[in-house]
């Protein structure tokens, strides 16, 4: 029997979620700090959060008759330029940045909403509206100019989906409707582990539970990733969502094995792996047999290259061969170095302490290079590594101390996620 196809989103109540641990024999479970296992109350039941001036005056709270205007922010716009098609002087855009949030007006971004509500008496609000959620409002009022930065609170929905793979994971992922800002985020639970340019295969498929922001009844955006499945080659990974006592989030193995590892296998969003790591491979310029202890990735010119691990800078320099190069210091132990870059980052110099992940180049062409490319070098103890294959050490798991917390913040959605990934599975054998 053909079994309907699953609604792709579902809203769990806690009654199913505490069905489901009472019939495993667990203790009824507790909710993960910040979601609520029911639908949030509506917008305009809820108040926002406002930061800075978050008291309204009365003037505000009376019922007057104001003419509206909208902006959507051009590429290239400055506020000078929006107050002069507007009609506004520069000496009130002055008094408008003198006020406690006036920065942002300096840091506009093109796709930015404004919004000039005006009177008789010229402007009376101005609403820089950044987001669904995240709005700066300015008043001028009988000679007075205030601001205050305001932050409405959506509604959390909990969502289910599930895609299998037949040319790519963010293929497969649009096919299911999902944006690419959440199949990133879903990528880089996994990247320590597989690399989903290299490693995936036609049939490998997905499983994610996650959450949809609401406001206004209209979705504006999505969530955290709670927990998330990825079948690959066969082989089950599993990442659940933890945030610990000190509020640090992170995600781990069911069992509270960190899914970080100390490195990242690729520091860049790479189209193709150019040349492996071969210590007899014939350079392409020289015609010689030359060892090459890395490995280069092809990428645009531009793209952001990370830092593998955390560390600090030892050199950020430039020569013939290596064009602009970093090399950054993990402990005694590890060295990685990045070769051909466009640019080093803003803040990146010898000395300079980085993070995971943090941004620390772009990708070039500089020095002895026949195309845009990141040449990626991993050292143990002073020898070179083939970085796709070395064994990383692993991030610090859960504490013995807080098992018992990540069980009963993890489990649910665990569970919920065997039980829809079941459902499908049975449905797709039919």
């Amino acid at each position: 029997m053909h079994l309907p196809i699953f609604h792709r989103r579902v809203v769990l109540t806690i009654v199913f979620i505490l069905a489901v641990s009472s019939a495993a024999g667990f203790m009824e479970p507790k909710m993960p700090d910040g979601l609520k296992s029911v639908a949030l109350p509506l917008p305009d039941e809820a108040a926002a959060q406002v930061l800075g001036n978050d008291t309204l005056s009365a003037e505000e709270a009376e019922q007057e008759t104001l003419a509206t205007t909208k902006e959507i922010v051009r590429s290239g716009d400055s506020m000078a330029r929006i107050f002069a098609r507007q009609g506004l002087t520069d000496r009130l855009l002055y008094l408008l940045s003198q006020t406690e949030h006036g920065d942002a007006l300096s840091n506009i971004f093109a796709g930015e909403e404004l919004s000039f509500e005006t009177n008789d008496d010229g402007l009376r609000r101005l609403t820089l509206r950044s987001s669904p959620l995240e709005a700066t409002v300015f008043e001028h009022r009988d000679g007075v100019f205030t601001s205050r930065h305001v932050v409405h609170q959506p509604d959390r929905v909990l969502a289910y989906q599930h895609g299998t793979i037949s040319d790519s994971l963010f293929m497969a992922s649009q096919a299911r409707g999902l944006p690419d800002s959440l199949t990133m985020r879903f990528a880089q639970i996994f990247q320590w582990d597989i690399d989903f340019v290299l490693d995936i295969r036609p049939g490998d498929q997905f499983f994610v539970l996650y959450e949809e922001l609401y406001f206004g009844g209209e979705r504006v955006g999505f969530g955290d990733i709670l927990v998330a499945d990825f079948i690959n080659q066969g082989r089950r990974h599993s990442g659940v969502l933890y945030r610990d006592t000190s509020g640090e989030s992170g995600y781990f193995t069911p069992e509270g094995v960190s899914m970080r590892k100390a490195f990242l296998r690729a520091p860049v969003e790479f189209s193709r792996i150019s040349s492996s790591f071969n210590l007899r491979r014939k350079h392409p310029l020289h015609n010689t047999v030359r060892p090459h202890r890395g490995i280069d990735y092809a990428a645009p010119t531009g793209t952001p290259i990370l830092a593998a691990g955390d560390g600090k800078v030892l050199v950020a320099s430039r020569t013939p061969a290596n064009g602009r190069y970093l090399v950054l210091q993990h402990g005694q132990q590890f060295q990685t170095k990045y070769l051909h870059l466009s640019k080093f980052a803003r803040q990146v110099r010898k000395g300079a302490r980085v993070k995971q992940g943090q941004v620390i180049g772009y990708v070039g062409a500089t020095g002895w290079a026949t195309g845009p490319h990141l040449h990626y070098e991993f050292l143990v103890n002073g020898t070179h590594k083939n970085p796709r294959t070395v064994n990383l050490p692993k991030a610090a798991p859960v504490p013995k101390q807080e098992l018992a917390r990540f069980n009963s913040q993890t489990l649910p959605f665990s569970l919920l996620l065997d039980s829809y990934k079941e459902q499908v599975l049975l449905a797709s054998a039919q």
